[in-house]
């Protein structure tokens, strides 16, 4: 006696499975979000990387915003020509440039954050303090489990 596929047990959904549907939700929003200012998420990515890393370098960009190089060395120039990312020449490296946020791009994510804020809070409203830490305790060792890697 063979089965159909309609007959299979039911299984629970992975967590993986899980996990690429909250990051859609989550990229859903967030388009809505920075198209506001006429960006896409990964230019908004790539600008909060270096609000948070000031002097950094593109390659060390693009792997922080989940980019390969060369989309990235497109993407600065369209940043920098836009005036929201300013490079200037490492001093102790002078082959290689340091990237950071301009006044302007530090205005421009100024103007979101309320708005990306809300975005976390909408996905994290079912939490108390103490869940949403467990949370980010527990996506930071997965992260780690994965890649080795902290995040930045």
């Amino acid at each position: 006696m063979t089965t159909s596929p309609s007959a299979a047990p039911d299984r629970d959904v992975t967590l993986l499975y899980l996990i690429k549907q909250v990051e859609l939700a989550v990229r859903d929003a967030l388009d809505e979000v920075v198209a506001t200012a006429d960006l896409t998420t990964l230019q908004y990515t790539a600008l909060t990387v270096l609000e948070r890393h000031p002097g950094t370098t593109s390659a060390e960009l693009a792997r922080s915003s989940f980019v390969r190089a060369q989309t990235m060395a497109e993407m600065v120039t369209f940043l920098i020509t836009r005036g929201l990312v300013i490079r200037e020449r490492d001093r102790s490296n002078r082959r290689q440039y340091l990237l950071s946020l301009s006044g302007e791009g530090q205005q421009l994510l100024d103007g979101l954050y309320e708005s990306v804020a809300d975005i976390e809070s909408r996905m994290l409203e079912a939490f108390d303090t103490g869940q949403t830490e467990i949370f980010r305790t527990y996506l930071l060792r997965c992260r780690r489990a994965l890649s080795g890697n902290p995040l930045r």
